[in-house]
């Protein structure tokens, strides 16, 4: 079979997961977000159907058919599942007359198939010497087909009521004559196209397509009169679709403590069974195994009542007919298709997917931030039981990482921090441009006459120099001329921060750059008794960047470092280097005098500056900053007062490891 029986509608999916959930075949694939059903793995159980509240899982529909071809054939059949009182609870005694005013012109029962192979089963049950499982249900079946391979050989090799039934109405009114099923099985459109099978039944509906019809064409079946079956009429094979009707049409006892037979409902207890017989834990002769709770909890019921109340309507309505049934009748029509062949084979149709190995569940278990036993929360979030059932998933192509509700949390909300980042490097792009246009007005206005007082301040200190004159006017001068050069370097820095636009991208040995760097900074006298320590495993660390902004970074981080050293017994700073996978980790650490904890938030503030008037501009950090930012990596501080400060520097090697150089 590769119909496509349910497919998912995938506007309508919002990653709910259910269907994941409930499925027993873990045929629920998600891609994009999506919960896409596996065909192949698919046994039509219809589960995802009835669990999803987004209306996200659809079912193939025979309607078309039935309405075109059938219902237009010389002979159009219906046969009502057994169940239908359930899902007609307060005019089932009318579908009858409804079905025939839908245009068919024989409406049977589909019990009395039951009643046809229950001597199969009986017959299996007294002469069979291995366990034998139930083989009516094709929800259960196909789950066996496709994954039980071992249990294949165990299932009773009998057609199912509605095959049977098929067969008896086509040797009845002809092969030429149309067979609709009607049910609560959404399995049954999968069973009816199967090639062992093919040709006894034309097409199969479920009660809510049934109802869909009857609405679409305006039969109210309350206002029509009661209607029988037309022959032949079910006996004991009425009781099929309840917990134990196989065994009752069949004459197999049913006793509680009766070992040799089990009876098995419902969808888990049904895996559960399986997987003991497949371990070899159960070795009871006979297995009956229904997928729901009785065809009367069907996924295609389509009924308000409850279990309960659905199996007291169809025991009302075995009850209500059994007094008026004709036995000898029955015993006639059985004993008259006694040549129809009612056995089938069945064949193993593989889906297991190799299991992975130990060493890509960690892998994938890693990769979702589960990095130990504790943080294997087992939520279920994902659809589920547990996050390494959840791994071997997603091992087997059947799931993403992006299920998994903790980990989804944990990608949003660094996403979250991203986002933050980005509107703080756009408000702070917003400030560049205005303080570019700032700038460079600046620049433009005050620059020509700084260089003219600069030039002549420094013309007359050499003419005074020359006439010998020293009256102390040579120091008043030098103030001009240092205060003038302080003007024109605010006006520098200013232009610097402002032009933070670009990066001119090379690959060079970062260590080396660092060293040069304090080399520069240990030539100031300033800086004499200073200890400046550069440690790393590797000298060799080559990343790509813009040098010259990065040299610049360190200088205005070494420069403020010796600065708070001015009054510290202890006078040293340690630069260490680290390669961390993809990135380079520059710890800057110094014994100075400390960054009080009310201005952490501030140092890459621009113009935001704690030393004394004349001393600094406050551009020095916040220029860092922004190259740090442009080369994609963090800068972060942490200080204690009289105690000292580390800058933290995180750098991508852009060309995903670094490079060792021989």
């Amino acid at each position: 079979m590769t119909n496509a029986i349910v497919k998912t509608i995938g506007q309508n999916c919002k990653r709910c997961y259910s269907c994941v959930r409930e499925c027993p075949a873990i045929a629920i694939k998600v891609v994009d977000g999506q919960a896409v059903v596996i065909t192949e793995r698919c046994i039509s159980c219809g589960y995802c159907v009835k669990v999803c509240s987004q209306n996200a899982k659809s079912v193939i529909s025979d309607i078309p058919i039935v309405l075109n071809e059938i219902i237009n054939s010389k002979m159009p059949i219906a046969m009502l599942a057994p169940s239908f009182p359930a899902s007609f609870p307060n005019n089932y005694s009318k579908l009858v007359a409804g079905l025939k005013q839908l245009g068919f012109k024989v409406v049977t029962e589909a019990s009395f198939g039951a009643d046809l192979i229950s001597s199969y089963y009986n017959h299996l049950y007294h002469n069979s010497k291995k366990t034998i499982i139930s083989s009516p249900c094709p929800a259960i079946y196909n789950l066996i087909e496709k994954y039980y391979e071992p249990l294949v050989a165990h299932l009773a090799k009998v057609v199912s009521p509605m095959i049977a039934m098929g067969k008896y109405l086509k040797s009845n009114y002809g092969v030429d004559s149309k067979v609709v099923f009607i049910g609560p099985c959404v399995a049954k459109k999968s069973e009816y196209i199967d090639d062992e099978v093919s040709g006894a039944v034309d097409a199969v509906l479920t009660f809510k397509e049934l109802k869909d019809l009857f609405l679409s064409l305006n039969i109210n079946i309350d206002e029509l009169e009661e209607m029988n079956f037309d022959p032949p009429h079910a006996y004991i094979g009425k009781s099929f679709p309840l917990v134990g009707g196989l065994l009752k049409t069949a004459n197999i006892s049913e006793d509680v403590l009766e070992k040799e037979v089990i009876v098995v409902e419902g969808k888990n207890q049904a895996k559960e069974i399986l997987e003991e017989i497949y371990s070899g834990n159960i070795k009871s002769k006979f297995i009956d195994i229904l997928f729901c709770e009785g065809c009367i909890n069907g996924p295609a019921i389509d009924s308000n009542i409850n279990y309960y109340s659905r199996r007291e309507k169809v025991i009302s309505y075995i009850n209500e007919n059994i007094n008026s049934f004709d036995k000898r009748e029955w015993q006639s029509n059985i004993f008259n298709s006694r040549f129809l062949d009612l056995t089938r084979k069945f064949r193993y149709k593989p889906q297991r997917k190799p299991q992975p190995t130990e060493e890509e569940i960690q892998t994938i278990l890693t990769r979702t931030n589960k990095y130990s036993k504790s943080d294997e929360l087992n939520c279920g979030s994902c659809g589920y039981n547990t996050c390494r059932e959840y791994a071997i998933a997603i091992a087997k192509g059947l799931a993403e990482d992006e299920m998994c509700l903790p980990y989804l949390i944990d990608k949003l909300q660094k996403v979250n921090i991203e986002i933050q980042e980005t509107q703080a490097q756009l408000h702070s792009a917003e400030k560049l441009a205005s303080i570019g246009q700032l700038a460079a007005g600046v620049a433009h206005e005050i620059n020509n006459p700084l260089g003219s007082i600069i030039l002549y301040a420094n013309l007359l200190k050499r003419k005074l120099e020359k006439l010998n004159c020293n009256l102390g006017h040579n120091e008043e001068i030098q103030i001009i001329v240092d205060e003038a050069n302080r003007c024109k370097s605010i006006v520098s820095n200013l232009l610097n921060f402002a032009r933070q636009n670009k990066l001119r991208l090379s690959i060079f040995n970062l260590y080396e750059t660092i060293n040069y760097v304090i080399n520069t900074i240990t030539l100031k006298p300033e800086c004499n008794n200073v200890s400046i320590k550069l440690s790393s495993e590797n000298t060799k660390i080559i990343i790509e960047g813009d040098e010259d902004q990065l040299k610049q970074v360190f200088i205005n981080i070494l420069n403020n470092a010796v600065e708070s050293l001015e009054i510290s017994i202890k006078k040293e700073i340690d630069i260490k280097i680290e390669n961390n996978f993809n990135e380079i980790i520059i710890e800057i650490s110094d014994t100075g005098c400390g960054i009080p904890a009310e201005n952490i938030s501030k140092i890459f503030t621009p113009f935001f500056t704690t030393k004394k008037i004349g001393k600094g501009t406050g551009l020095g950090l916040a220029i860092s900053y922004g190259i740090i930012k442009m080369h994609k990596g963090t800068i972060k501080v942490k200080s204690t007062i009289n105690i000292g400060t580390t800058f933290k520097i995180k750098l991508p090697i852009f060309q995903n490891k670094h490079v060792i150089m021989n």
